[in-house]
């Protein structure tokens, strides 16, 4: 006899299916609208979101560096994490200015957004393409179970907050957003579940 009613296989397909369409629908061509009027406006709002990724990525960044030197010990667990971080920092970092012939970066219509929203983005005064940064050491607890166990609670505020950025992105940086939202899920689950403390 067979079952009725949804399935967890039957709804991973139905969800597998619909993100397929979502992301076949959103791929549009390479078209970059130079002759667009919006396009300005949607390469700042591109770049600034990029930043604010950028900047959830660096404080969970500042997160782990603060937990690995207080608890050393931990390193072999966190360090391969803490690395992939960093790459999830770099990956998000705004690309730098178009250079013209001569080597000097082109003046683009988003370059006064792109410095205030890098600005405004680094309160540390770190650049936005800097991995580590400067800033305020997180609170680290003694206990190196609870570090850890704040450290995947870190993970899944930064997983939540680039899942929700992905519903105003462009589809290149949603793809992008949703796959480091995969990842910060795997890492929280990893840190919490994955392996013995």
């Amino acid at each position: 006899m067979r079952r009725t009613g949804t399935t967890r296989r039957g709804a991973l397909l139905a969800a597998g299916a619909t993100a397929g369409g979502l992301l076949t629908a959103c791929s549009g061509g390479d078209d970059d609208g130079a002759d667009d009027p919006g396009s300005a406006a949607a390469v700042r709002a591109e770049k600034a979101l990029r930043v604010r990724s950028t900047r959830t990525s660096r404080e969970l960044l500042r997160q782990y560096d603060a937990v690995l030197e207080l608890h050393p010990d931990q390193a072999t667990r966190l360090t391969p994490l803490r690395d992939s971080v960093a790459l999830h920092v770099t990956t998000l970092s705004p690309p730098p200015p178009k250079k013209d012939e001569s080597g000097k970066p082109k003046p683009s219509p988003s370059a006064s957004a792109s410095a205030s929203a890098s600005a405004s983005a680094s309160p540390d005064g770190a650049p936005v393409g800097d991995v580590g940064g400067a800033g305020p050491t997180p609170f680290v607890p003694a206990d190196p179970g609870k570090a850890v166990r704040e450290l995947a609670a870190a993970e899944r505020r930064s997983a939540n907050a680039h899942a929700e950025a992905l519903v105003h992105a462009p589809p290149e940086l949603a793809r992008l957003l949703a796959s480091l939202a995969a990842a910060g899920a795997a890492h929280a689950y990893l840190l919490t579940k994955g392996s013995s403390s």
